[in-house]
């Protein structure tokens, strides 16, 4: 053993011997660490190889006179220790017998517990059946009730017939239940469905609000509307990191949209806190992912969040490209038309047949330049709608996006179905507008200037570290074009003209402002001072705006706390100061007061590493170090900081939450959602125990009442048909 490990064991064994307070704990460490890792250290004395720690020679007190009246330690023979291992497996052997026996007699059951009947066991496995089912059509998503066969008949409930299934399988519970049953009439009633539902989604939703609290903190984020019986409903999703150090985003409900923002705020709080035991004082950041009409609302709820809890910060959600939050954050109804014709565009070209008659354009439309061609077909992969160069690449598909619409249009061989020829059309017709030939390219132009930014936001840890570092840059370029917007706006407002001419769309003011203008009586407008005033300039006001928010002094400080972790550490040349921008967790921290000398002791362990020590390159690797525990306040700041909604999912190849939610909305239509079979749906990864949702059902829905209520049900309904 090496001269290192044996003083680092020495060191070890004797820290509970150290009877001083915290702060002389964490010198220790130091010390300890000094003693190792500095080649300047003058206690850098070689040892023996047969050097023997004397924590570990248990004779060597035999020939000390001074610890003569000390109890002696007896050596052990081989013949005690055969005797001493007979012994503990005796009765290992002993109690495991024992165990088993009481098991058989059932005398394990606790005497406090009460005591089923019959009929109770049987109610019971009853209901574990029907859970069963309920899980089983949440994880598969499969619909209650199927569509219509025609107007005049109905196929059977899915959840009947699965029952069904399940009796002609051999399910005895649910025969004995059942056999009394008319056969046209259905086993549960609609409200007992509903409560089989809440009781499936409660106890899934229960298992993560554990952890969630387990954590401590947290982060909310929101995704995009989704819209049940009539009502629009808001999915909020909880990032934390669990007791594995393992970074987690979770959906956990959808909370109704109505309302204004106030009263969402309410919602929201109300949510967390009473009914899932939280504290928003708890929660470290907050990020929206809205898009449409619903933009202004989220960042209006994000404020009124931020005014309420400061450390909530508002980031952008790492599963959008910042490009894309920056031009959905944009209030104005050109730019918003640009954004919805985007998400058309990609919900169109998912076919396969639309997906080949784009690329049969784009090859007819840059015949003469085929390394262009090439590329362009390579950049509108599936999901190009969402990237950071959106616009750019929209701007050269421009032309023969329009060629591809008017082929589908023609539809000339008949293999487009009605609905896509007319989505087609709507679509041509969006783009071959001179206002919005004008607003893509601005849009692309001055997104420019962010885009490098954004991508190193979604990239690695170190990517993100010098993404926060290099805001003033982004900052700075786009207040030089703001300054010099007379000059920008020409060249940009040529580039716009030049496509439009390409594409034969005719340059002219929107129709709507003329008819306002000659109803005020004013004179001729010129279309270039027009874009200028209503286009170019409220976009780049827009977006240096947005910037400034979304990336706050204090949101910058937490960004910068990434130094933290070992790679960005020794990028930097260990020549970090994490103790400047710690204050904004200071009091997350178990010891703020030791935070400095733990952070030295940090960076030293790092700086005199090993060679052959690898430095962890993201806050993952990092927690999963151990002896990160060694460092309380490093591990506590990193845990905080993993929880941001602006640094992306260690496992963001794999499928996330979010993405399970949208597959789930995009297997079935619209009229056929189901809130607690979404739930199901998403989070089938979350344990499943039947016999808790037993235990529920059977505390608040009583077997009596359950009847009572079923056959009130049934009268309702007979003698509504018979009215």
């Amino acid at each position: 053993m090496s001269r290192q490990s044996l003083l680092y064991i020495y060191f070890l064994k004797n820290v509970h011997l150290l009877n001083v307070a915290y702060f002389n704990y964490v010198s220790f460490v130091c010390l300890v660490f000094f003693f190792l890792f500095s080649p300047q250290s003058p206690y850098r004395t070689v040892l023996k190889d047969t050097a023997i720690p004397t924590i570990f020679d248990l004779t060597s007190h035999l020939k000390n006179p001074h610890t003569r009246h000390r109890k002696r330690i007896k050596e052990l023979t081989e013949e005690d220790i055969r005797k001493i291992k007979e012994r503990r497996l005796a009765s290992s052997i002993d109690q495991i017998a024992s165990k088993k026996d009481a098991a058989e007699d059932g005398t394990t059951t606790n005497e406090d517990e009460p005591q089923l009947s019959t009929e109770e066991k049987a109610f019971r496995e009853y209901l574990r059946s029907l859970f069963e089912a309920v899980v089983m059509l949440g994880k598969q998503s499969i619909p209650l009730m199927p569509l219509k066969a025609s107007e005049t008949e109905l196929k059977p409930n899915n959840f009947q017939a699965l029952l069904d299934y399940r009796m002609n399988a051999g399910d005895e519970a649910l025969k004995k239940r059942f056999e009394a049953t008319a056969v046209n009439s259905e086993y549960l009633s609609v409200t007992q469905q509903s409560q089989l539902l809440d009781i499936c989604e409660n106890t899934v939703r229960e298992e993560m609000l554990m952890e969630v609290r387990e954590s401590r903190f947290f982060s909310l984020v929101t995704g995009d509307l989704v819209e049940f019986a009539n009502e629009k409903h808001l999915p909020l999703f909880l990032r934390f990191v669990n007791q594995q150090n393992v970074l987690r985003e979770e959906f956990l409900d959808f909370v109704p949209f109505d309302g204004d923002e106030p009263a969402l705020v309410e919602r929201l709080e109300a949510q967390l806190t009473d009914r899932w035991g939280l504290s928003m004082e708890d929660c470290r950041g907050q990020a929206h992912k809205a898009t449409g009409i619903s933009t202004t609302k989220m960042k209006a709820v994000a404020i009124l969040l931020m005014e309420k809890y400061p450390l909530a910060l508002h980031m952008p959600c790492s599963h959008m490209a910042l490009n894309i939050h920056l031009a959905n954050s944009l209030p104005f109804p050109n730019v918003q038309v640009v954004m919805e014709t985007l998400r058309r565009i990609g919900a169109f070209f998912q076919a396969q047949s639309t997906q080949d008659e784009l690329e049969k354009a784009i090859s007819t439309h840059y015949q003469k330049n085929e390394e262009k061609g090439a590329a362009l077909k390579q950049a509108c992969i599936p999901g190009w709608t969402e990237q950071h160069n959106v616009f750019d690449v929209l701007l050269d598909m421009l032309p023969p996006l329009l060629l591809c619409m008017d082929n589908i249009r023609d539809n000339e061989e008949g293999k487009f179905a009605a609905s896509v020829v007319a989505d087609g059309y709507s679509i041509a017709e969006t783009l071959a507008d001179f206002e919005i030939v004008v607003t893509i390219v601005i849009l692309k132009n001055v997104l420019t200037f962010t885009r490098a930014f954004g991508r190193n936001l979604q990239g690695e840890t170190l990517d993100v570290f010098f993404a926060a570092n290099s805001l003033t840059a982004v900052l700075h370029s786009l207040n030089e074009v703001n300054d010099n917007i007379d000059v920008y706006h020409e060249f940009w407002y040529e580039e716009a003209v030049s496509v439009a001419t390409m594409i034969e769309i005719p340059v002219k003011v929107p129709r709507l402002f003329l008819r306002k203008q000659r109803a005020a009586d004013v004179g001729e407008i010129q279309a270039e001072p027009y874009f200028k005033e209503y286009v170019t300039m409220p976009v780049i006001h827009g977006i240096m705006q947005e910037v400034e928010d979304m990336f706050s002094e204090t949101n910058l400080k937490a960004l910068k706390c990434l130094s933290l972790v070992p790679a960005v550490m020794g990028q930097m040349k260990f020549n970090t100061t994490e103790e400047n921008y710690a204050d904004v967790y200071r009091n997350d921290l178990p010891n703020p007061d030791t935070l400095p000398a733990e952070l030295h002791c940090w960076r030293i362990k790092w700086k005199h590493r090993g060679k052959e020590v690898r430095l962890p390159t993201t806050i993952h690797e990092t927690l999963q170090l151990p002896d990160v525990k060694f460092f309380p306040n490093v591990n506590s700041f990193l845990k905080v900081l993993s929880t941001l909604p602006v640094l992306k999912l260690e496992d963001s190849k794999s499928d996330t939450a979010s993405g399970r939610l949208q597959a789930y909305l995009d297997s079935m239509p619209p009229h056929q959602w189901n809130k607690s079979l979404a739930m199901l749906n998403v989070n089938t990864h979350v344990k499943h125990d039947l016999d808790v949702m037993v235990d529920k059902y059977c505390r608040l829905y009583p077997e009596d009442d359950t009847e009572v209520d079923a056959e009130s049900e049934e009268v309702a309904e007979e003698e509504a048909g018979m009215k």
